[in-house]
């Protein structure tokens, strides 16, 4: 269960592609190769020239990846700021955010104005959810951004060493771990909504083994889950850059990684305020 941000467009999908879907893909360009060089002068001249941005060659870089997930967060965090003084709007922003999700995963190619646009609402309505629970638990919103920014450092670090990759045994393990997972939430939520576990404010998640409460041993699962999507999404903005992904796809890539780390987000929120008690 990859990200859905990434495995609804093949731009991101490991294997090889040929060249007509490329074409139908990205256009008559997806393939095209500069002139061959065909003098020494002309040989030294590209080499003196310097490297060209994405702007220039149309296709997705690294370094505009980068830079258009660092936009996306600071929108994210101002949206946040607005949410934090302006808690009543965290409901209609959770269904706005949710809606302009779902647009940005089923549309077929990138819009930049729509990426913003969910990292706005987005932001908004955590903004809200974040003052919600400092208000119970004081300072616990510093301690899941710290344990948020934490997990995201070491995570990079591993997959940049070489140490943390994607394996395709332990993709199908962590996919059906995050189904279990999800179907899990589903349940408690409809259970906790219904009236069934009514006095237990995390509803299964406060059952105790051990003496452990159940969420705080989910949530530690929960986060290593996170942290290994987070693996994925580097993989996939990878291949997308390798097969020469338009420029635009930049956008996809940062909504992507938004979408992982304000999931880690919610979660290590969670975990800490269990752990806190009721």
């Amino acid at each position: 269960m990859s990200n859905p941000a990434f495995s609804r467009s093949e731009a991101f999908r490991p294997g090889q592609v040929s060249r007509d879907r490329l074409e139908q893909m990205y256009g008559r360009d997806a393939q095209r190769t500069a002139e061959p060089v065909t003098n020494a002068e002309e040989l030294e001249a590209s080499y003196g020239m310097p490297a060209a941005t994405s702007s220039e060659t149309g296709r997705m870089t690294y370094e505009d990846t980068i830079v258009k997930t660092l936009i996306s967060f600071a929108i994210l965090v101002a949206g946040a700021a607005v949410g934090w003084v302006i808690p009543s709007l965290m409901l209609p922003a959770l269904i706005v955010g949710f809606v302009l999700a779902l647009v940005n995963i089923f549309k077929k190619k990138p819009s930049p104005a729509l990426v913003i646009a969910y990292a706005a609402v987005e932001g908004v309505a955590l903004g809200g959810i974040s003052v919600m629970f400092n208000t119970l638990y004081d300072g616990i919103v510093t301690q899941a951004i710290v344990g948020t920014l934490a997990v995201i450092g070491v995570t990079l670090f591993l997959f940049l060493s070489g140490k943390f990759r994607a394996t395709p045994r332990m993709t199908k393990i962590v996919s059906m771990a995050m189904i279990g997972y999800l179907v899990f939430s589903l349940v408690n939520m409809v259970l906790m909504m219904t009236g069934v576990l009514e006095g237990m404010t995390w509803g299964m998640r406060s059952a105790s083994i051990m003496g452990i409460p159940l969420g705080l041993i989910l949530g530690v699962v929960v986060v290593f889950l996170a942290a290994y999507s987070l693996v994925m999404d580097f993989e996939s903005i990878k291949v997308g850059v390798e097969r020469g992904a338009p420029a635009a796809y930049a956008w996809q890539g940062a909504f992507g990684i938004m979408l992982t780390v304000v999931w880690l987000y919610t979660e290590i929120l969670r975990m800490l305020a269990i752990a806190r008690g009721d």
